[in-house]
């Protein structure tokens, strides 16, 4: 098996490369480097630069390495930027996943595993979400996410490609400093950037119908995430266990802001007191995963709780802007 992860030179991607290389199976990345660093991958897997969207480059890439499985995690995925850029969004998170699957099929490929998000839910008004939750996403980001699944199911009825689509949650936390998220677009991260600039927290909205009046969320562990993938890529690696198949990638525990606040505060040495504005448009009260599925079907649960992810990612900030 050679398994192609794009966008594997980003932060959740150098996570699964590690994963996969460290559990034995052959691996090269195809990422453009927009937010990829080569330098988090291992010194044997090689490094495409390029994009999904090159068509002419992924049939030879898919033919020069002889690749049997692709991990597609290339994509843009930042809610704001999708508001006000829904068309790069489209082009690049659908367009470019077509032009992959197209490729895949003509190469005779049969295994496809797709970075998918709990963003395709939207905010549904449950206590925890299922696979079966009706999908109603709020934001072009997570239009592209729910469209994708649906090429790639379809894809994969066409052309006999078995596919695995995982939802994830919040991610956060690092498996070594130098792996580390180095944006400032989640809420660990925007904490860290917002105590090193010498300023309080903020907690968007304290009067949701939660025990504290903040949102509360799902956050898993980039590593469990990682570990995850491998789960998926064994599991379509089984001849015997084919088709398709979407699974949540979460904790199934929530964890309010405040929480969060609170424990970043302790890891990180400073408790100054968040200061609470006004909530933000679209923000769920509730939003947990129900990880039953994933226990049942990959074999996979998280290991690691929130306390490890912060106090991973601090290690990874002060590194990256220490």
């Amino acid at each position: 098996m050679t398994w192609l992860i794009t966008g594997g030179a980003g932060y959740i991607g150098a996570h699964v490369a590690r994963a996969m290389t460290g559990a034995g199976e052959r691996v090269l990345v195809l990422d453009d480097l927009s937010a990829g660093v080569p330098a988090r991958l291992p010194a044997d897997v090689p490094l495409v630069r390029g994009s999904s969207l090159d068509g002419g480059l992924l049939k030879r890439v898919l033919a020069e390495h002889a690749v049997t499985g692709v991990v597609h995690l290339a994509a843009r995925k930042q809610v704001a930027e999708s508001v006000a850029q829904p068309t790069r969004y489209y082009q690049e998170n659908v367009g470019g996943l077509a032009t992959l699957l197209e490729a895949v099929a003509e190469a005779g490929i049969e295994r496809f595993l797709f970075s998918s998000s709990a963003a395709v839910y939207g905010n549904p008004d449950v206590g925890l979400i299922t696979e079966e939750t009706p999908c109603a996403p709020v934001n072009p980001y997570g239009e592209t996410k729910l469209a994708g699944e649906w090429l790639v199911r379809a894809a994969g009825q066409a052309h006999g490609i078995s596919t695995v689509c995982l939802r994830y949650f919040n991610v956060a936390g690092a498996a070594a400093p130098e792996l580390a998220d180095t944006g400032v677009f989640n809420i660990v991260p925007m904490v860290f950037d917002r105590l090193t600039r010498d300023e309080a927290p903020r907690i968007f909205g304290d009067d949701y119908p939660t025990p504290d009046g903040t949102c509360i969320r799902d956050y898993i562990h980039v590593s469990d995430l990682a570990e995850a993938h491998l789960a998926a890529a064994r599991r379509l690696s089984d001849g015997g266990r084919r088709g398709d198949l979407t699974v949540n990638i979460g904790r199934g525990e929530g964890v309010s802001v405040r929480e969060m606040v609170t424990v970043i505060g302790e890891v990180t040495g400073d408790r100054r007191p968040a200061i609470v504005e006004p909530r933000r448009p679209g923000d769920a009260p509730v939003s947990v995963a129900s990880a039953a599925r994933a226990a049942e079907t990959l074999g996979w649960s998280a290991r690691r709780g929130v306390r490890e992810m912060i106090e991973s990612a601090w290690r990874g900030w002060l590194l990256h802007h220490g």
